[in-house]
Order: structure tokens, then sequence, then C-alpha cells
């Protein structure tokens, strides 16, 4: 099985390293082997499933320069079914290390290629940026997810990103496919949220899914603790709407397998 999608948007604040944490969580909850692949310098998907980010000797820095191999990097069983694979400050580094490499953009996708059967679904969190790791994630995913704040200039980035995901398709990897895109941040009280919705869904079509991630204090205050929502507080509306969102992509996926 082994189905990899990464999560992408190149601008921050959008909700993705949330979605990252969360989606991975749910799946693994609903008891699907998940392994969660932080590529992102900051490190915040590793913290958020209560990772010390610093502490760690083996991350993805270590795996993309070829230091060190996927065995020793991904750290078993963080929560029940779930995996990770740890990222720190070090991989902001990795993109100058890796100038001159021989099929640079395929360094995570060979690796990933060794244990991908393990697994049922493996996350990857993107940074907030279209480099040389957000191209790695994309050679190695199936899908990539969008996660879209409701906000005035969520179609502008939009556009850009589906431009370097069809890039990528046409280039590096022509099996790659839009998963989707997850509206977050949404907030009933404004009539803007419910426009940016109807904009995206007009413009988007098919690929749009279903639940919609609201605003909620719960979700914000999860990873100071170091827990998925689903840990933190399994009742909230955030728990219910990352479960809602889980079972779309299990069902898109079984749905794909069926073809």
């Amino acid at each position: 099985m082994g189905r990899i999608i990464a999560i992408a948007n190149q601008k921050g604040g959008v909700g993705k390293t949330t979605t990252a944490i969360n989606l991975s969580a749910c799946l693994a909850e609903m008891d699907k082997k998940v392994l969660a692949i932080d590529l992102d310098p900051q490190g915040n998907t590793t913290s958020g499933l209560g990772v010390n980010k610093n502490q760690q000797k083996n991350t993805t820095y270590e795996l993309l320069i070829g230091q060190q191999t996927v065995e020793n990097c991904v750290l078993k069983e963080v929560f029940p079914n779930l995996d990770v694979l740890p990222s720190n400050v070090n991989l902001s580094g990795a993109e100058i290390e890796l100038i001159g490499i021989d099929r640079k953009e395929y360094i995570l996708k060979e690796e990933i290629e060794k244990i991908k059967d393990r697994y049922d679904y493996i996350i990857i969190d993107c940074p907030p940026s279209l480099n040389m790791l957000t191209v790695n994630a994309m050679t190695t995913a199936d899908t990539v997810l969008v996660p879209i704040q409701c906000e005035y200039y969520a179609l502008e980035g939009l556009t850009q990103l589906v431009h370097t995901i069809n890039l990528v398709k046409q280039r590096l990897n022509p099996d790659l496919e839009l998963e989707g895109v997850v509206f977050t941040m949404y907030d009933a009280r404004t009539n803007l949220s419910l426009q940016v919705v109807e904009n995206v869904k007009s413009n988007l079509k098919n690929t749009v899914y279903k639940t919609i991630i609201p605003r909620n204090v719960r979700l914000a205050e999860a990873p100071s603790h170091g827990l998925p929502i689903t840990q933190y507080d399994p009742r909230s509306a955030g728990a219910e709407s990352y479960r809602l969102l889980a079972e779309e992509v299990i069902q898109k996926s079984e749905e794909i397998e069926d073809e």
C-alpha cells in the first residue's frame, strides 16, 4: 500500500503542520500504520508529536545528505501506529549541501522506497516555500494535499502551487496528482470564509474536500503540549474535523485502488 501524501503550501500559517500532525494521528487512530515525515527545518511536526527536535541525532537532514539510513532515522511508535521521521534546524543547510549532487531531487524518494511497504500512509510536512526540500517531497509523493486558510489571498498562492505540481509532474514524477484542497481556520461568523470556499470550489471543481477545519482554540493549544488533537482533546471540534478528513482520505484511497 504505502500511499504517500505531501502536505504543501508555500504560504506559512495556513494550518499545514497542524494538518500533517492531526491527519497522521487520526489515520493512526483508525488502525492505519502511518509514518509522518517532517521535511520542514522548523521541526514543528516533530515537536507537535512530542519529540524533542533538538535532541535528535538522526533526522531528515542526516538522511538527505547521506550520513544515515532511513532505518536509523525513523522513531518507532511515537504514538500507537504512528512513526516519525524527525527534523530540526540543521535541515536548513541541506539545500546548499545538495548543490551539484546527482539526482538530488530523488534522494528522499529512493530512501522511502525501502520502507514504503510497511505503512498504509506516509504523510510529508513540507516547508512553507517551493525549494529543493519541497521538490523532494513531491517526487516522493503520490499526491499533494493543500491546506488553504479561508482568507482573501488564498487563491493567489494556490495558482502558483498548482503550477509547481504540474512542473514536477512533467519533469520528475509523472504519477503526481493533486490530492485536493482542505479549508482550514474556517470562521462561520464571517462572510469572507464562505466566499473563499465558494470561490475555490468554483475554480477547482472536484478536488476540494468536504471536511472544513474550523478555527479551534484546542487545535491551537495542542502542539505546545506535544500532542495531536486526538490525544489532547479527543472530543473537540478540531478532533472531530480531522477524523472526518482522515475518513475522506481513506475513502479516496480505496476508490483509487478499485479503479
